[in-house]
């Protein structure tokens, strides 16, 4: 094998194992993009049915990734649970969980009870999960944010009652909490359309709603990384074809 040969063939080699690293990574954005997509039906079609379903789906470990609309009763604890690092609108804030014990169920519930802005000196809001025997809820069961990066504790106290966590890890919501029963592997949304006095929970001016992609990418922007990665695996495929060409006519 001559000399010019053997260095079209590594240049070749290189320009197929970098191509093929960009055509990955446009196959996994693709790949993330229709699992969004599948997660965006599935809310819209819990939407649509807005048959509810018991609380204790909740505790269904076999449908934890599923959407269902779902009503029931069950007792409020005071206990305020404040989810750092929460985004609305370009705004970052905090989102504000009260924990439910379900009449029907066996595991407490997160409810998920709105979403709050944080000022500069990053302080939480004043308002507090409102203790309340046999409250009527609704919304809808879905699961809770990414936790994302893990490090660090997953969450930390802010006087009485009242805790600011890093991630929604819910073994380490139990074990801070000392709570007798886990926490379901689904959290209640409360139903947005629903006012304050039918809750039984102190929401005040918490912003709610059934957003479930508030805090990560969208499938569309998905599909733009997909194809700038697909578009510089043809841009190297092609300077490897330019190159070749200058090589042989050198």
């Amino acid at each position: 094998m001559s000399t010019r040969v053997r260095a079209i063939f590594l240049w070749w080699l290189l320009a197929l194992l970098v191509a093929s690293g960009f055509a990955s990574l446009g196959h996994w954005q693709l790949t993330r993009m229709h699992e969004k997509q599948a997660m965006l039906a599935r809310m819209q079609t819990a939407l649509d049915e807005a048959h509810p379903q018991p609380l204790l789906l909740a505790s269904v470990t076999a449908q934890k990734s599923d959407y269902d609309w779902a009503a029931g009763r069950g007792d409020v604890s005071d206990t305020t649970l404040w989810l750092d690092n929460q985004q609305r609108n370009g705004r970052v804030g905090v989102r504000m969980y009260c924990l439910l014990f379900p009449d029907d169920g066996v595991q407490v519930l997160l409810l998920d009870a709105g979403w709050w802005p944080l000022d500069g000196r990053r302080d939480l809001p004043k308002a507090r999960c409102a203790a309340g025997r046999a409250q009527m809820v609704r919304g809808m069961l879905a699961t809770p944010p990414s936790e994302g990066l893990v490090h660090g504790e997953a969450l930390a106290q802010r006087g009485q009652g009242r805790w600011l966590m890093a991630r929604t890890d819910l073994a380490a919501i139990v074990s801070a909490l000392q709570l007798k029963a886990a926490i379901a592997p689904r959290v209640l949304r409360l139903d947005p359309m629903r006012h304050d006095g039918d809750t039984g929970v102190m929401l005040a001016s918490g912003e709610r709603d059934l957003e479930i992609l508030a805090n990560t990418m969208t499938p569309e922007r998905h599909l733009g990384y997909a194809v700038q990665w697909f578009g510089l695996a043809v841009c190297v495929l092609v300077v490897a074809a330019v190159m070749t060409f200058k090589k042989k006519n050198a």
